[in-house]
C-alpha cells in the first residue's frame, strides 16, 4: 500500500479544490493520500447546488470573500481558517469510510475530545456537529473530505451562510441547517496546528508511515487546468440549476414586485410588477434584465438605465444588497 500525506497552506479555495482534485485524478492502485488544507472567508457549495439559495451573494463578494463549487454533493459551508478541510484521496479497492472517520475520531481523542460519527456524514460532540463530509466515486478512484471546525468565526458563518430575502424556487438541493460547534468549545487552548499534527499522526498510526508529498509533485497543468474552471463565473453560478426567483420591495414611492426565470445563471424571462406612478417603469426594468447574470449585474443593469431617475436608483441600491 502507497501512503501519502499533502498539506498545503495556502488560503485559496479555487486552488486549493484543484489540487485536491489533481490528487484524486492521479491516484494509482492500491494507494490513499491524505490531503489536509484551509480556505480563507470562504462559501463552499455542493455540486448541484443553487448559490443564491444557500448564501447572501453580493455581501460575500462586497466583503472580499469568495464563493467555490467543489464537485461532491451535500449542503453549503463556510470555510475560514479557524477550519481546516481534510480529504481522503483513495483507490476503490482501499476505499472504507469507516477505517477514513477513525482517523478523525483518533485525532480527537488524543486531543481530548470524545467525537463520534453519526448519521449519514457528521461528527459530533455531545450531540453537535464539528465536522461534515462528502463522497465522489469516479472508475479510477473515490474521494471522502470533510470540514472540522476549530475556532471558525460563527457570526460570519450566520452572516453569509443564509439566502437573501427574495422568494427562490430551486430544482437545486437545499442544505440542511445543523447545531454546530468548535472544538475551541470543548478544548479552549486548542489550535488549528495541534489538528494538523494529530490527524497526520492518526493517519500513521492507522494506515502506516506516510511519504510528505507537496503541490509541486502533481502535474502542475492539470492543476493549472482545475483552478481556471474553479475560478470561473460560469462554473460557480452558471452551473446553478434552473430556478425561479421572486424579487420585492416596497419604497416610499410604490411598491415592485420582480418575477424571473433563471438558467444556467442567466435571467430567461422577467416580469415586472408595480405601482409606481411611471407607466413605464416596469417595461424599462424587464428590458434592461433581460438575459443579464442574476446577482450583481442585475443592479447594475438598474443603475445603468437610472439617469437620475430616483425608483431606478432605489431598486439598483436595493439590489446591490439583496442579492
Amino acid at each position: 500500500m502507497k501512503t501519502h500525506i499533502i498539506e498545503t497552506f495556502d488560503t485559496d479555495p479555487w486552488r486549493n479544490l484543484a489540487i485536491e482534485e489533481t490528487i484524486m485524478e492521479t491516484t494509482e492502485p492500491d494507494e490513499i493520500s491524505l490531503y489536509l488544507w484551509q480556505n480563507e472567508n470562504t462559501v463552499v457549495i455542493g455540486r448541484n447546488q443553487n448559490a443564491w439559495q444557500e448564501c447572501r451573494c453580493s455581501l460575500l463578494e462586497s466583503d472580499g470573500c469568495r464563493l467555490a463549487r467543489r464537485r461532491t454533493g451535500g449542503g453549503a459551508v463556510f470555510h475560514d481558517i479557524g477550519n481546516l478541510n481534510f480529504t481522503f484521496a483513495v483507490s476503490p479497492e482501499l476505499y472504507d469510510v469507516k477505517r477514513q472517520n477513525s482517523v478523525i475520531i483518533a485525532a480527537c481523542g488524543a486531543l481530548g475530545v470524545d467525537a463520534e460519527f453519526t448519521g449519514r456524514n457528521d461528527m459530533t460532540v455531545d450531540g453537535r456537529k464539528f465536522s461534515g463530509c462528502a463522497y465522489l466515486k469516479t472508475q479510477k478512484s473515490y474521494m471522502h473530505h470533510g470540514t472540522i471546525l476549530i475556532s471558525a468565526d460563527m457570526k460570519k458563518m450566520g452572516r453569509y451562510l443564509a439566502p437573501s430575502d427574495e422568494k427562490l424556487h430551486s430544482k437545486g438541493v437545499e442544505s440542511v441547517r445543523a447545531r454546530v460547534t468548535n472544538l475551541a468549545e470543548f478544548i479552549p487552548d486548542i489550535t488549528v496546528e495541534m489538528v494538523r499534527k494529530e490527524l497526520c499522526r492518526a493517519f500513521e498510526g492507522i494506515y502506516g508511515t506516510a511519504d510528505i508529498k507537496t503541490e509541486e509533485d502533481y502535474p502542475a497543468a492539470m492543476i493549472d487546468e482545475i483552478y481556471r474552471r474553479n475560478s470561473s463565473w460560469e462554473w460557480n453560478y452558471g452551473k446553478t440549476p434552473q430556478f425561479d426567483a421572486e424579487l420585492k420591495k416596497r419604497f416610499e414611492w410604490g411598491g415592485v414586485q420582480i418575477l424571473l426565470a433563471i438558467h444556467n445563471g442567466f435571467t430567461t424571462s422577467v416580469k415586472v410588477y408595480t405601482d409606481s406612478m411611471d407607466p413605464h417603469l416596469a417595461e424599462r426594468i424587464e428590458t434592461a434584465f433581460a438575459g443579464k447574470h442574476y446577482g450583481t449585474e442585475l443592479a447594475e443593469a438598474a443603475e445603468e438605465i437610472s439617469h437620475g431617475d430616483i425608483q431606478l436608483e432605489d431598486i439598483a441600491l436595493w439590489l446591490k444588497y439583496a442579492l
